[in-house]
């Protein structure tokens, strides 16, 4: 593998980190299907506590995969993933890339 792949791969951990949590995921599949929520949402759908939730944002947040806006006291946070499938769309290709030069 190159040093170019294992440099994409390492810039892609935090999401791959992110994705194993099953309650992360249940936030993603509920932003992704309701848009733009609040933490008071959130806790409503899922069986989480508010402080978990925002745990969890605060993860989503830094790894890029959700965005947060701030309305009067309300932060409402939206799925986010450009900067994620532009990533492992560049994990792919330099992957396809070694694989070539290897044959």
């Amino acid at each position: 593998m190159s040093q170019h792949t294992i440099n994409i791969l390492r810039e892609c951990t935090p999401i791959f980190s992110i994705l194993r949590d099953s309650n992360r995921q249940e936030i993603l599949v509920l932003l992704y299907d309701e848009g733009e929520m609040s933490v008071s949402q959130i806790s409503d759908r899922l069986s989480l506590s508010r402080p978990a939730i925002s745990h969890h944002l605060k993860h989503l947040l830094d790894a890029k995969i959700v965005t947060v806006q701030k309305r009067a006291t309300e932060r409402y946070y939206a799925l986010s993933l450009e900067h994620s499938i532009m990533l492992l769309k560049k994990l792919i290709e330099s992957l396809e890339t070694d694989n070539q030069l290897k044959k």
